[in-house]
């Protein structure tokens, strides 16, 4: 192999005759491209709809989980219903977006969303307890029920909706 070692010959940048160079290096495929905001304007999205969708879908958990658990009784399928619920809320957050929220802001909105629909969840959980005729609070009850099951729907949901929104 021979070194240059004098800047008189061509410049090293440029190819030499049948030196073949990719146009762009093959690690930018990993990359992810964050809009412009012009184009994110032009993506109908915008924090305030990624609240919005997010909040609906959190809503839909919170009643799922609610009446799976208090009128189905299931109690182990709750964690599946979490993580699921995690990652439609997710979604929703990133189809509301659009593209206009970063993404660290778009994970911690979803991570919060999907908690407090798994606490939400569980409140209802309650409010039917009391309906049906309990008399415990809201703490009581759910660790007398439902044990360690509630911290870990809350905790499979977070991550869900966290490992979906990135």
């Amino acid at each position: 192999m021979r070194r240059m070692t004098t800047t008189d010959g061509p410049d090293p940048g440029s190819p030499s005759p049948g030196e073949r160079r990719l146009e762009r290096p093959p690690s930018e495929r990993y990359r992810k491209d964050e809009p412009a905001p012009a184009d994110a304007e032009d993506s109908g999205g915008s924090p305030g709809r990624a609240v919005a969708f997010g909040g609906l879908a959190g809503i839909a958990v919170a009643a799922a989980i609610a009446v799976l658990g208090g009128v189905v009784l299931l109690t182990a399928g709750l964690i599946a219903v979490a993580v699921l619920g995690g990652w439609a809320i997710a979604i929703a957050v990133r189809a509301g977006s659009g593209g206009t929220l970063p993404a660290q802001r778009r994970t911690v909105l979803a991570a919060v969303l999907a908690g407090l629909a798994v606490l939400g969840a569980q409140l209802g959980l309650w409010l039917f307890a009391r309906y049906e005729g309990g008399v415990l609070g809201p703490v009581d009850y759910l660790a007398e029920t439902f044990g360690l099951l509630v911290p870990l729907e809350l905790a499979t949901a977070v991550v869900a909706a966290w490992w979906a929104s990135r």
